[in-house]
């Protein structure tokens, strides 16, 4: 059994049930979990197999993301003037491109583009399945890479020629999608403690599935005891969709399907009326806030003060690539905290706030207690950030307030399951150059068509 000691630690944050901040602070990492944290006055052990010191260093439990498109940084910067729906119809026959070998590289970048932000669990909620894609091309990928992962079995079964948005040669049948679900739990769900492999049962969204998929699809994730993820509520096209052809607020419809519940967490929720958000207060279903692609889309801001004043679980995402153009997760609670105060409340969210929303928020949003905090029995998912740039200088006086006020980092350590896969800023666990060169040969080849 291998031990790793993190010693002399200028700030730890560890976001546990106390939310203690300690100063000089280190913590001893056997294996795949913490098992001990202590304070500057405490003995830290002399026998670990290695010891690394942070004394210029702030360090926070793993960011986790709970909400994104892996495959779309293969289409960044484009539709750049376009709301949701029209700049969905502008990439639906892009994306109809997209083979086996585009989303396990588009997987490893994003992932790469994560790891280094400080994010170490990612859900990624991939919808689209031409050619000969799979979901085990992100799971492969994920594997590679070293993050914890949440894969997100997505579906449209629901094409225009049928009153839904995506073209009727992307959609699958929903046998198949049901099928295809179920083959991918038995197969890679682990619901262990310190699992690094969750699958997620994921409808796109109510305006590209249908009625019966999104109930099917609720059963099948309740007789296998997996979460349910979906788009919801993302813009007023949303909701005029859903009043439109189902006579119900977004909200009222998940109701309806049996989609609210502790087993359930929904993207964007820019537009949920006050009802909606006392619902979900209510029954424990999650929301995952995407701040910066709901500016990208001209969205609107998410209620997020009403969402946490009502108890309901918020995590942060930083959505698809092509919709962000940035997958920066640190980044991501930065945005938060200045589009929540854009509405006129200096105090809307603080800096705390945002990173607890990044770390045990997102945690709570995944269904997961063995995460999102640093304390004794929980997964050894660390992060490190340098406090001697001069991104930082000036804010010494609060490093962890820093983190989100000040320019967003790259992570100088990140630990996932115990093990180091950035180091010195550097991602270990692929040959970044060669990665970047290989993207972008791709996605030349997509944009273009030339196949």
């Amino acid at each position: 059994m291998s031990t790793l000691l993190l010693k002399n630690i200028r700030w730890l944050a560890t976001f546990d049930d106390e939310q203690p901040e300690l100063e000089g602070a280190w913590l001893l990492i056997r294996d795949r979990v913490i098992e001990r944290v202590g304070a500057a006055h405490d003995i830290p052990p002399e026998d670990a197999d290695r010891v690394i010191l942070l004394s210029n260093h702030v360090v926070l439990p793993g960011l986790i993301n709970t909400h994104h498109h892996m495959f779309q940084s293969l289409t960044r910067v484009l539709a750049q003037e376009r709301e949701l729906f029209d700049w969905l119809g502008a990439l639906y026959p892009i994306w109809s491109g997209l083979r086996s070998e585009d989303l396990y590289i588009a997987a490893k970048l994003a992932i790469a583009e994560l790891l280094l932000s400080g994010c170490t669990t990612a859900s990624d909620h991939h919808y689209i399945y031409p050619n000969d894609v799979q979901l085990e091309d992100e799971i492969r990928a994920a594997k590679e890479m070293g993050i914890r992962f949440h894969a997100a079995r997505g579906s449209m079964s629901l094409g225009e020629s049928d009153g839904g948005t995506p073209p009727d040669r992307l959609v699958e049948r929903e046998p198949d999608i049901l099928r295809d679900t179920q083959r991918l739990i038995e197969t890679w769900h682990d619901p262990a403690p310190q699992s690094m492999l969750r699958i997620v049962v994921a409808p796109c969204s109510p305006f590209s599935v249908t009625v019966d998929l999104m109930r099917q699809a609720a059963e099948l994730a309740r007789d296998y005891d997996v979460l349910l993820h979906t788009h919801l509520a993302e813009n007023d096209k949303d909701v005029t969709y859903s009043l439109d052809s189902f006579g119900m607020t977004p909200g009222q419809y998940a109701e309806d399907v049996g989609w609210v519940g502790a087993d359930v967490w929904h993207a964007h929720c820019v537009k949920l009326n006050a009802d909606e958000i006392g619902l979900f207060g209510r029954t424990g279903t999650g929301v995952c806030h995407c701040p910066s692609s709901n500016m990208r889309l001209a969205s609107g801001i998410a209620p997020i003060r009403q969402l946490l004043n009502n108890r309901v679980k918020v995590g942060l995402g930083v959505d698809g690539s092509a919709s962000n153009d940035c997958g920066h997760l640190l980044g991501e609670a930065r945005q938060a905290l200045l589009l929540a105060r854009a509405l006129g409340d200096p105090a809307a969210l603080s800096a705390r706030e945002a990173l607890h929303m990044a770390s045990r928020g997102g945690a709570a949003v995944l269904g997961r207690d063995d995460i999102g905090q640093i304390a004794p029995g929980k997964s050894a998912d660390v992060i490190a950030f340098r406090l001697d740039g001069p991104g930082m200088a000036g804010a010494l006086h609060d490093p962890l307030a820093a983190l989100v006020f000040c320019q967003p980092p790259t992570v100088d350590l990140s630990i996932v399951n115990g093990a180091i896969v950035v180091e010195d800023g550097n991602l270990l666990s692929t040959d970044l150059p060669v990665l970047i060169e290989k993207h972008n040969q791709l996605s030349a080849q997509l944009i273009r068509g030339d196949r």
